[in-house]
């Protein structure tokens, strides 16, 4: 057995205690002699002391599971008091939202309508998305947050503790049904939390106005979702799913009127509707399609006729509910009763027959493909040469458009994409839930052409007024374009006319893409000025009438745009305090809509004690300028308030120039970072395979040789796994790198605009956050383990022979890989501007040990599988896969499919076919198995691989969110 293969011999034994405080140990020891020695990595070093008590014997496969268990529990303890903290479960308040915005209405006459209009239209929803963020078990996530939603830490060890025998790893099969029941989990956490809201504003209305109190309808908050419904980039979602998935949200929401019904006389009509549209509810979803199947016609004919059949009895919209509970209301003649009833219509009135209202998505390009059919032109409609003949096609077409009828055969039938999911919600909103119009999410908008594109498709299928048109502005150029595309689009008096009908213009701000190509805090200040300009844009087109949707699609993490210090500084950072007040002043009122993703994103709503909390927190962002000024929040502005920090009178809004060239340096710089080879070379190494698949969205692509593509560009993966991949490697460069340099420019302002501005500190907290989960320490490990000479330098030392040819090995095929180089060369781009930074910002933190010794444990795993990679025994070509590739694809640590390779070149069974006499002379065959490679190699390989992902899930909870 080579000597990288040691067992353990020893007799000596750690608790996992012991184990830990022996490697934080080592941790700090190395650091303090770094400190001493510039040219000593204290991680590599670690790592190499990892790595010879593997050797020995000292550790093994046993201990680090049994330390995985107690690194695992103090990660998911810190994490669940986070939560608690972050979403404010034990903040002190005087008195709750409902109370005090009642109190705020100044009493005279039209005071009641006064609050009936503040609280009767919604102005934040919540939105649960999809985003393939579910990087951790469902069972984890419930844990974490049963955990968090209890007081006290005795009474959280418990959970705690059933969480840290579990895996950190996400689910193997993540499905999108499975995606949709957790969806669901936290919206009904959400509306539970709604009615909560409503009842208390019921209660202190009925104590002011107890004559009049039953006429409120409070629908400050809605709840939404686009589960199900988000078909970007994705081909696996039938349109007959789509329509499950909002049957299933329609009987949640008829169960939920069942099961909350006052049982009394006054409600017989309504029950007897709502049992009713329930059971046809319940045959429709019974011959519904399942996911993942491609049923025949005959099925998708039997489904059809279920929705038509049984609509009537379903119900199509709300207004029969609604009118049932009007009455009931007025015949009821208990208080409580009456309550009850009136919490019921406020939840109706909010969402419909839905249990969340549906957000639909896909992208520009399918939008542009179902128009092409008639529009007989050629070029792309991004293409500026081609803008105004494409814009006056459009326009032409809008002017002749008739609708046509839509029917489950042509549905069927239909091969656009686009046009697809036209006909599908026009099919929902006719046999399923008309009583709100949908929203119709663009990705990747750039141009007018696309909005004026999907209204055409709208009017062609006769839903124009039932769909609001949403472009998503993204990446750089839609975000400095974005003015231009709806002013474009505004030109034309079509989309003038819808904006007016439909009361309401919608747009969608993207946090990932536009984070990871310009830096985090660059694109929040031009999605910042794009708000600004908005109000302007609508003023300037007499449109200060129509309502303004801002809904923000941020991921959980800071890479993606979510604020790490609170739920209260979050919602801030997204929508600054100067925007809403413009808005405010020029008569424009605003809805906020804020998306929560996957399993981070859903633990704010994970109980119900949590979802009341981050509700509360919501409620104090949105009403923040309608309470009194003596009811003023102190602690609204920022959670740790600086002195001298005044949100209503920002300097950072006075210094435009500071603010312009800071934020415009961190954009060329990190655009300048992106385009780096040794970026690419970084992030698609082993980057990819060092985190687990957590959503149900299809996976990426293959190279020629069967293992991972080699990425040649960011632009090549996803936001999501791009920036997950920066945690996993200690360096979260897309919200540190640029802010050095722009700091250095005027480093007196700087430190002046983190002391005063509000909006600047704020900001900066995600530097801050970003500077204490990296350390560029842990950085050059990763990139020292893919360079060939610390591999040789290594093997110039070691005393061992066995260990000095796998080193050589190991460094001849990084060398085929050719990585160093450029990787080297980023390093410096990235430590140039980092200590730049430092010098602007002293007070910065850093990475803590545990994290640390967690990226120590992970590289020491990850060279002792290189270190049995080598001994893999020659093979004759397989699948145009040489031993050479093969080995190639170790490094970049695509164990998996290689460990599926090898268990078909090295059978552990016998050869089937031995002592079968099939009539003519025996040829040639392997006649042995192969069990030694097995246990001795690949089962060995399999488990620490197995190791290397669970510290990766560990990781995720320490950095506080996947992606």
């Amino acid at each position: 057995m080579p000597e990288g293969r040691s067992m353990r011999t020893d007799e000596t034994t750690r608790t996992p205690e012991e184990l830990e405080a022996h490697l934080l140990g080592l941790i700090e020891t190395s650091r303090e002699q770094a400190s001493e020695d510039p040219f000593r990595n204290p991680v590599l070093a670690v790592t190499l002391a990892i790595t010879r008590r593997f050797d020995r014997g000292e550790i093994g496969p046993a201990d680090l599971d049994a330390l995985f268990v107690r690194l695992r529990g103090q990660s998911l303890a810190e994490r669940a008091a986070r939560l608690r903290a972050y979403v404010g479960l034990d903040a002190a308040s005087d008195a709750p939202m409902p109370a005090r915005l009642v109190a705020a209405i100044p009493k005279g006459p039209g005071d009641f309508e006064t609050l009936r209009d503040l609280v009767g239209r919604t102005g934040f929803a919540v939105v649960f998305t999809a985003h393939p963020t579910f990087g951790m078990p469902k069972a984890v996530a419930a844990l974490i947050a049963a955990a968090a939603s209890e007081a006290g830490a005795g009474a959280r060890a418990p959970i705690i503790d059933e969480a840290a025998a579990l895996s950190t790893r996400p689910d193997p099969v993540i499905t999108l049904d499975g995606e949709f029941e957790q969806a669901c989990v936290a919206a009904n956490h959400g509306r539970a939390a709604l009615d909560a809201f409503n009842g208390a504003l019921l209660d202190a209305a009925r104590e002011r106005w107890p004559d009049r109190w039953t006429e409120l309808v409070p629908r400050p908050f809605a709840i939404a979702s686009w589960v199900g419904c988000d078909t970007d980039g994705r081909t696996d979602i039938g349109w007959w799913d789509t329509l499950r998935y909002r049957l299933e949200s329609k009987r949640m929401q008829l169960e939920r009127v069942a099961r909350d019904l006052p049982d009394i006389p006054a409600t017989r009509v309504v029950r007897e509707i709502t049992e009713s549209a329930l059971a046809a509810v319940n045959r429709q979803l019974a011959v519904a399609p399942r996911l993942g199947t491609q049923p025949s016609l005959e099925a998708v004919h039997r489904f059809a006729l279920a929705l038509i059949i049984e609509r009537d009895r379903a119900q199509t919209d709300a207004g029969a509910l609604l009118a049932g509970l009007a009455a009931a209301m007025t015949a009821a003649t208990e208080d409580a009763e009456r309550r009850t009833i009136a919490i019921l219509r406020s939840g109706i009135s909010t969402h419909g027959l839905s249990n969340a209202l549906p957000h639909f998505r896909l992208n520009a390009t399918q939008i542009h493909n179902a128009v092409r059919r008639v529009i007989d032109l050629d070029g792309e409609p991004t293409d500026a040469a081609q803008r105004r003949s494409h814009l006056a096609t459009v326009h032409a077409l809008l002017n002749d458009v008739q609708p046509v009828a839509v029917d489950f055969g042509a549905l069927a039938a239909e091969r656009a994409s686009a046009a697809r999911l036209m006909m599908t919600i026009a099919q929902i909103l006719k046999h399923v839930d008309g009583t709100h119009p949908v929203r119709f999410l663009i990705a990747e908008t750039e141009t007018g052409y696309t909005l004026l594109a999907a209204l055409w498709l709208a009017r062609h299928y006769g839903i124009s007024d039932r769909v609001e048109i949403t472009p998503l502005f993204e990446t750089a150029s839609a975000l400095e374009q974005g003015i231009r595309v709806l002013d474009d689009a505004l030109r034309s008096p079509h989309w003038r006319q819808y904006l007016k009908r439909i009361g309401r213009l919608a747009v969608q701000f993207g946090y990932s893409d536009s984070g990871r190509y310009v830096g985090q805090l660059a694109a929040t200040f031009w999605i910042e000025r794009l708000r600004l300009r908005l109000t302007e844009l609508l003023v300037q087109n007499d449109l200060a009438g129509v309502e303004l949707v801002i809904f923000d699609t941020h991921g959980e993490s800071i890479g993606r745009g979510a604020h790490p210090s609170s739920l209260r500084d979050r919602l801030a950072y997204l929508a600054p305090e100067d925007a809403r007040r413009r808005n405010r002043a020029a008569g424009i009122r605003v809805r906020l809509e804020s998306s929560f993703q996957g399993s981070d994103g859903y633990l704010m709503f994970g109980s119900r004690a949590l979802a009341e909390s981050s509700v509360a927190r919501i409620a104090e962002h949105v009403f923040a300028l309608d309470v009194s000024d003596e009811d003023a929040f102190a602690d609204y502005v920022l959670s740790n308030p600086r002195s001298g920090a005044d949100e209503a009178d920002d300097p950072i809004y006075a210094e435009t120039d500071f603010a312009t060239e800071f934020f415009t340096v961190v954009r060329q710089d990190m655009e300048a970072l992106v385009d780096d080879p040794g970026y690419a070379a970084l992030l698609g190494t082993f980057g990819p395979s060092l985190i687990d698949r957590t959503g149900s969205r299809p996976v990426a692509r293959q190279s020629d040789s069967g293992g991972p593509a080699m990425i040649t560009h960011p632009r090549q993966m996803r936001a999501i796994p791009n920036n997950a991949i920066l945690h996993q490697l200690g360096y979260l460069a897309n919200s540190l790198h640029g802010m050095g340099r722009a700091a250095g420019r005027a480093p007196d302002l700087f430190r002046d605009m983190r002391r005063d501005s509000v909006r600047f500190s704020r900001a900066f907290r995600l530097v801050q956050r970003a500077a204490s989960v990296g350390d560029l320490d842990v950085l050059r490990a990763y990139i020292d383990t893919l360079d060939p000479a610390v591999w040789l330098e290594r093997a110039r030392r070691t005393q061992r022979d066995t260990r000095r040819d796998e080193l050589v090995v190991i460094a001849g095929a990084l060398d085929r890989l050719n990585l160093a180089p450029n990787l080297r060369r980023l390093f410096g781009r990235l430590t140039t501007d980092w200590l730049s930074l430092h010098q602007a910002a002293p007070d910065l933190g850093k990475m803590s040990m545990r994290l640390t010794l967690l990226h120590a444990i992970r590289l020491a795993l990850i060279h002792r599988i290189w270190f049995l990679a080598v001994h893999i025994p020659g093979f004759r070509p397989q699948a145009g896969v040489t031993r050479e590739q093969l080995l190639e694809r170790f490094l970049r640590l695509d164990i998996d499919a290689c460990l599926t390779l090898l268990a078909e070149i090295f059978p552990i069974t016998p050869d089937p076919t031995l002592g079968l006499n099939f009539g003519e002379p025996a040829g040639p065959r392997d006649v042995g198995t192969y069990e030694a490679e097995h246990t001795g190699l690949f089962e060995p390989i399999g488990r620490m691989f197995a190791q290397v992902r669970e510290v990766s899930g560990m990781i995720q909870h320490e950095v506080g969110a996947f992606g």
